[in-house]
C-alpha cells in the first residue's frame, strides 16, 4: 500500500521493502505474472515473515463473499481458494480476505453466506497448513462490510471456530475511527480471535479531504489517528498481552501517499510515527 502501482515498480518494491531491516514482514496481494519468481526469490533470501491480502483483489473485481447470489458468491470464494495458492507459492504461511456489502433486511442471509464462504476457505487452508484471517471493516461509512462492528465480528469468528481451528481476525487501528470503536473496546471485545494487526489512519469528518477508509498518512488534516492514538493502541495490546517476543504477531503499516505525496517519505513519516509511540510506551 506505501508503494502504489502507480508511484514504483512491482518487484522494485518488494526489494525496498526486504532491503528495510525495519521491517521483519510484508504484506503483499496478487503479483504480477512476470514478477513472480523474482518476488519469489527476494523473499526466500529476506527472512521476512510473508503475508496474503485477497482484499484488494476482491474489491478490484467487485465480488462479495457473502453475496445472496449463489453464483456470484462462489466467484468470491473461487478467488480467494485461487489466492491461497499463491500466497502458499510465495512462502505465505496464510491469507487475509474481507467480508462485503450488506443490506439490513437481509443481514441475516448474507451472514449465513459468509460463513458458507469462509468454513470452505478455511478447510482449503487447512490443507496446506495455512490460516484464514478476516479483516474487520466499517460497516456503514465507506466499505459498508458485514463484519463489520467489533460484537458481531467476536459472534462470527466464534461461529466459524467452532468448526474451523484456524480461523482469526485481523483488526486495523485505521477501522476503529470508521466504525465509532475505541482500541480499548475493539481488542478487549475481539481477544480470544485476534491473529494480526494493521495500523494507519482515516479521516472521518464528511467534507474533508480523504474522507472514508483511503490510509492517508499520519498527521494528516483532519484525519483520526497520530502518535497519541498509537501510543494508546499499543497501551492497550500490552495490557491485553499480545506483546509475545518468542511469537510475535504481525504489525502491518498501512499507510499510502495521497496525490502526489512520495512513496518513501509517506513510508519514513509511518516509521516515526511507530518509534515515536513505542519510546512513550511505558516499560
Amino acid at each position: 500500500m506505501s508503494y502504489p502501482a502507480d508511484k514504483r515498480d512491482f518487484a522494485e518494491s518488494i526489494r525496498e521493502m526486504a532491503c528495510d531491516d525495519f521491517f521483519n514482514a510484508i504484506e503483499l496481494s496478487h503479483t504480477p505474472k512476470g514478477d513472480l519468481e523474482q518476488v519469489r526469490h527476494m523473499l526466500q533470501q529476506s527472512h521476512m515473515k510473508i503475508c496474503f491480502a485477497t482484499q484488494p483483489m476482491l474489491l478490484k473485481d467487485k465480488l462479495n463473499p457473502n453475496d445472496l447470489n449463489e453464483t456470484a458468491r462462489q466467484q468470491a470464494e473461487n478467488l480467494i481458494l485461487q489466492a491461497i495458492d499463491e500466497a502458499e507459492y510465495l512462502g505465505a504461511a496464510g491469507i487475509s480476505f474481507m467480508s462485503g456489502k450488506w443490506e439490513p433486511q437481509t443481514k441475516g442471509q448474507a451472514y449465513a453466506q459468509l460463513l458458507k464462504t469462509t468454513k470452505a476457505v478455511c478447510n482449503y487452508a487447512a490443507s496446506k497448513n495455512m490460516l484464514v484471517e478476516l479483516e474487520v471493516f466499517d460497516y456503514d461509512m465507506d466499505k459498508a462490510c458485514l463484519i463489520g462492528p467489533a460484537p458481531l465480528a467476536a459472534h462470527f469468528a466464534a461461529d466459524v471456530c467452532m468448526e474451523c481451528h484456524n480461523f482469526g481476525l485481523l483488526v486495523d487501528l485505521s477501522h476503529f475511527p470508521t466504525t465509532y470503536e475505541t482500541s480499548q473496546f475493539v481488542i478487549r471485545t475481539l481477544r480470544p480471535y485476534i491473529t494480526h494487526f494493521h495500523i494507519g489512519n482515516a479521516v472521518v469528518k464528511k467534507g474533508c479531504t480523504a474522507y472514508g477508509d483511503l490510509h492517508p498518512r499520519f498527521g494528516f488534516p483532519d484525519s483520526a489517528n497520530d502518535v497519541a492514538e498509537l501510543l494508546d493502541f499499543f497501551r492497550v495490546l500490552k495490557q491485553e498481552g499480545f506483546f509475545n517476543a518468542e511469537k510475535p504477531y504481525v504489525l502491518s503499516t498501512e499507510v499510502k501517499p495521497w496525490a502526489d505525496e512520495d512513496c518513501d517519505i509517506i513510508l519514513a513519516n509511518s516509521k516515526r510515527v511507530i518509534k515515536r509511540a513505542w519510546a512513550l510506551l511505558e516499560d
